[in-house]
């Protein structure tokens, strides 16, 4: 087995040897004692040691009530901190002859690569300064950490980069490790748990903050290692106005299900980001001023500037005045609904105008050096932030608009909407949205729900277009959902255009997309409405959760294949927005490998997508990381724009349909039609338990029920805890144990060999087959299940096991990742301190359901710490 990065492993136990000093000091030798005898028993018990399971186990049984919760949090804290040690050893100095810790595919090379394929230097060019990705931030409750702690850890990996210097004399070595041992502390002294969920305004802080903290360096840099590739490639440079990677957020629009997502909300929001960005601009413009101190300037720029001495700081100044007060009417705006005065910058080109002036007279004047330093990097952040920081999608459930038109309808006395067929619905809706005079009288009192969603329309209408990115529409059926909001946003006085989403999500809405969207392309009218692409947003987290990850894989594929040919036709553009998450079982994955699996086509030099909870920290959260992550994207977006994949062949779409209804057969067997799956779900899982998590502003449910009331995430979250891992991959084991019966062994491999789509979903389902366990999973059973109940559990342990085999036989390996040994070696360190977690887990379980513990009980602390240390463990929540 391949050993772990020395550097590594030297940081990872500097950590925990830092951690346990900070325990023994608080709660003594004897305490720290027993951590270790634990930590050596679950490592050899996971060796197949009977005399390290017997030590886990006991030292286990014979903690006092009062030892679980610290016990429970050193574990966690030691998993947090490996964490922070494998984060910073992706961009750790290197030393000379050391390879990277993994291959990135470079924009230089793939430029090169391109033109070897007889791409044009000039169009090379182009096709870069053209691009258009967006990267969508989102609140979903999957990030477990509290901010203060993602400060500490941040700080952490600071000291780790100071300590990597090789020539540190020993009294710096001595200070860089005391201030790790503080830092260490300050974590292991505070809680891991917020007391009260945060609210949307309060996750839309986070987001800004990972802009502030990390984005906001990474972006110019980035795009300045785009433009010297560039240069090196095809002798051109990046446009200076060229923004190939910007940022959307759905934290504080974001109201499917979540009624704490209020147009009071939303606005507020709205005007928070225009007082970051603000801020974050005049922290740039001082800097700007120290530094362009020099006299000799254009004619225009010293005509602009009244002659002054200084001419570049003369201007600038009068930019940090509008600044300062755009900052400051903000605040005022929040608070007490302010209107802007005239000093207030209201467009992007107020504040690109006096920079681009300044940028081009040092040009003029040979000063190129000086003006592609800081002020570049300016420029760069104006044409990806700009005012408005990131553009704020607004998204609400389809039937909210549905029962708004009808009790509209109803009012009107013209009938009830929801009982009219979709052609009624298209008839009224277009013949509204082509009448000039209003749809309501101004007297009309709607009730709570629809006030809210007529609210949130004018909040749109008032807001400036450059702030606000789409209106999606989740569940979405047909062309109805899209005229409906249409009609919506026009009453509410909205005069400019504002792309309308459909958001197809289950199986079926996913088949239904094309033909929906054929529909509405067909309409009279409606192409006049759409300003710029058709976007279509693809649901990956409730199709895999209602028809499992096989079927709901091939829908997404062959919609997506469905609407790039239905645009063509109409000669409209498409623009795919896919809704990922974090996990398999929410389309997640390596965003490398994902864009170059989509269909050929899909990509055509635009791509949104959403990053969501903890992986906006795990790839986000450094400057360092976040630029390795957004140049893997503007790559792999590139690549598949030029260098697409094959289409499949026939007999391979053949196998995948096969798959797909196989897959979904065997799922649904499970969750929909097995009479036992939901309560044993409920006593297998932590599932009930989750929702006493305050991880996020919305509700784990969008409606009282079973699995089918649950979002996507606590589904997901609750399998991960107990190591099943369930939704990721059942479907497949029947799928593929069925190919393979027909003799299809031979086909499978060639497709993994061939096809993109095909490799990546096997590489993803061997991942999470990796990270399963059912020696686990059965502890929970044992331990939380009832006896008429574990006959299930079983069952879906042996279907484990089955997935297992079959995707050793399609990968024609011994043992699942043989080809990544330093993978596995990863997770054997990592299951050390995960098995006593899971442990000790399930104890707390059974002990918080017989006693129906408080929720500030150490006991329901301590739980609620053993799912945050095993989510950071995993690495994977929702």
């Amino acid at each position: 087995m391949a050993q772990i990065d020395a550097r590594l492993r030297e940081n990872v136990h500097l950590l925990g040897e830092l951690l346990g000093n900070t325990i023994r000091e608080q709660l003594g030798d004897a305490f720290f004692d027993k951590i270790e005898r634990i930590r050596k028993g679950a490592k050899g018990a996971r060796r197949g040691s009977a005399d390290g399971a017997r030590l886990l186990q006991e030292t286990l049984d014979g903690l006092a009530d009062d030892e679980l919760l610290p016990m429970t949090r050193a574990f966690n804290q030691f998993l947090n901190l490996a964490n922070i040690a494998e984060q910073y050893h992706q961009v750790r100095r290197r030393r000379p002859g050391e390879p990277a810790p993994f291959e990135v595919s470079a924009l230089g090379g793939l430029l090169e690569r391109l033109k070897g394929e007889g791409f044009a230097q000039e169009f090379l060019a182009r096709q870069v300064g053209k691009l258009e990705i967006e990267l969508v931030l989102t609140a979903h409750p999957t990030e477990v950490s509290r901010r203060t702690l993602i400060q500490k850890y941040d700080a952490i990996a600071a000291q780790l980069a100071a300590r990597d210097h090789t020539d540190l004399g020993a009294a710096e070595l001595s200070k860089i490790e005391l201030r790790l041992q503080r830092l260490v502390a300050e974590a292991w002294h505070t809680e891991e748990i917020r007391r009260s969920r945060p609210t949307p305004v309060e996750e839309a802080k986070w987001g800004f903050a990972v802009i502030e903290n990390s984005l906001w360096q990474a972006l110019p840099n980035v795009l300045r290692q785009t433009d010297l590739a560039l240069k090196r490639s095809t002798g051109l440079h990046l446009p200076l106005d060229a923004s190939p990677i910007r940022f959307a957020s759905w934290m504080g629009g974001d109201r499917d299900g979540n009624p704490n997502v209020t147009a009071a909300v939303s606005r507020e929001v709205l005007l928070l980001a225009r007082w970051m960005a603000a801020d974050l601009f005049l922290r740039d413009i001082e800097g700007l001023i120290a530094a362009l101190s020099m006299q000799t300037a254009s004619e225009e720029l010293l005509h602009r500037s009244g002659k002054s001495a200084e001419p570049y700081r003369a201007l600038l100044k009068t930019l940090r005045d509008r600044l300062v007060a755009t900052r400051d009417w903000a605040i005022r705006a929040i608070e007490h609904n302010q209107p802007a005065p005239a000093a207030v910058l209201q467009d992007n080109a107020e504040l690109r105008e006096p920079l681009e002036l300044c940028y081009h007279s040092l040009h003029a004047c040979g000063m190129g050096m000086i003006a592609d330093g800081d002020l570049l990097d300016t420029l760069r952040r104006v044409a990806a932030f700009g005012l408005f920081l990131v553009r704020l999608d607004i998204r609400q459930d389809s039937a909210r608009h549905v029962a708004a038109m009808a009790e509209i309808t109803d009012y009107l006395g013209i009938g009830h909407y929801d009982q009219w067929d979709e052609q009624k619905r298209l008839g009224f809706l277009q013949d509204e949205l082509n009448n000039r005079r209003p749809l309501l009288p101004s007297h009309f009192q709607p009730s709570p729900e629809t006030a809210e969603v007529l609210e949130t329309c004018r909040v749109v209408a008032q807001a400036p277009g450059a702030s606000l990115g789409s209106y999606v529409i989740s569940m979405a059926k047909g062309a109805s959902d899209v005229l409906a909001v249409q009609l919506l946003l026009k009453e509410a006085g909205l005069q400019r255009p504002m792309r309308v989403v459909p958001l197809f999500e289950t199986l079926d809405d996913l088949n239904n997309a094309g033909p929906a969207i054929e529909q509405l392309l067909g309409l009279p009218g409606y192409r006049q409405r759409l300003h710029g692409p058709q976007e279509v947003m693809i649901g990956y987290s409730d199709s895999a959760k209602d028809a499992g990850t096989t079927a709901a894989a091939w829908a997404q594929y062959r919609a997506q294949e469905a609407l790039v040919n239905i645009c063509r036709a109409h000669d409209v553009e498409l623009l795919l927005f896919h809704g990922r998450g974090g996990t398999v079982g929410r389309g997640g994955g390596p965003a490398h490998a994902a864009i170059l699996s989509q269909p050929p086509g899909s990509v055509a030099g635009r791509f949104r997508t959403t990053e969501q909870g903890e992986m906006i920290r795990f790839k986000f959260g450094l400057p360092d990381i976040a630029e390795q992550n957004l140049s893997l994207y503007l790559a792999a977006v590139l690549e598949a724009t030029l260098l697409p994949p094959p289409m499949p062949e026939p007999d391979w779409r053949e196998t995948m349909e096969q798959l797909a209804k196989d897959g979904v057969a065997g799922y649904r067997s499970v969750v929909r039609d097995h009479p036992q799956f939901v309560e044993y779900f409920r006593q297998a899982t932590p599932e009930q338990e989750l929702g006493r998590l305050p991880l996020g502003s919305r509700p784990s449910k969008r409606r009282e029920g079973g699995v089918e009331s649950l979002r996507a995430i606590p589904w997901i979250f609750a399998w991960t805890q107990t190591r099943l891992m369930l939704p990721a991959w059942l479907g497949w084991e029947q799928a593929l144990h069925a190919a393979l019966e027909r003799g299809e062994g031979e086909r499978l491999q060639l497709m993994r060999q061939r096809w993109p789509f095909f490799s990546t979903r096997i590489d993803m389902l061997e991942m999470v087959l990796a990270k399963a366990d059912a020696d686990i999973a059965e502890g929970y059973d044992e331990r939380l299940v009832s006896k008429e109940l574990q006959p299930l559990g079983q069952d879906l342990r042996d279907r484990l096991s089955q997935a297992v085999d079959a995707v050793l036989q399609v990968t024609n390996q011994s043992d699942l990742l043989a080809h990544s040994p330093a993978t596995l070696e990863a997770f054997s360190l990592r299951n050390t301190y995960l098995d006593p977690l899971h442990l000790m887990q399930t104890e707390l379980l059974a002990r918080s359901r017989q006693q129906q513990s408080p929720a500030a009980s150490p006991l329901e602390q301590a739980l609620l710490v053993s799912v945050a240390g095993i989510a950071a463990g995993l690495r994977n929540t929702g």
